[in-house]
């Protein structure tokens, strides 16, 4: 039997909503396969967004033995960028972490792509971000 963790009413003000988005990568669109690759976390009240990415190369190239491995790892980075701020966020570095997080998670047509938005409970969202790579990518 499983155990149950109860929220208890001083425990839930302590704790902020967040949003998440997995990162897909998307080798080949035609076939609609994918790979988990990142997760994008974002919370309002911390005022904080982050992506935390790992490729796993063996398993896309499973996929695509022809898959730009490099451009996706190039795509990534850049998501991580985004989120991160400053130089490497190019233009979307004078948009709020909400802006931010709303541009990264619009869907596209391109390798990698974002999933659903879900939502969930957090002290802490870097820490939050780790917790789901781990889950759901690694």
């Amino acid at each position: 039997m499983t155990e149950r963790h109860i929220i208890r009413p001083s425990e839930a003000n302590t704790r902020d909503v967040f949003e998440y988005a997995l990162l897909r990568v998307v080798p080949r669109i035609e076939r609609g396969e994918c790979v988990n690759a990142g997760v994008l976390v974002y919370c309002r009240a911390q005022s904080y967004v982050g992506a935390r990415t790992h490729l796993d190369e063996a398993r896309l190239l499973a996929l695509d033995p022809a898959a730009d491995v490099a451009g996706i790892r190039a795509a990534l980075g850049a998501v991580e960028g985004v989120c991160a701020g400053g130089e490497a966020a190019g233009q979307a570095a004078v948009d709020d972490a909400g802006r931010r997080f709303r541009w990264l998670i619009a869907p596209r047509s391109t390798v990698v792509q974002p999933g659903p938005v879900h939502t969930g409970l957090t002290v802490d969202p870097a820490a939050e971000a780790e917790r789901l790579l781990d889950l759901l990518v690694r």
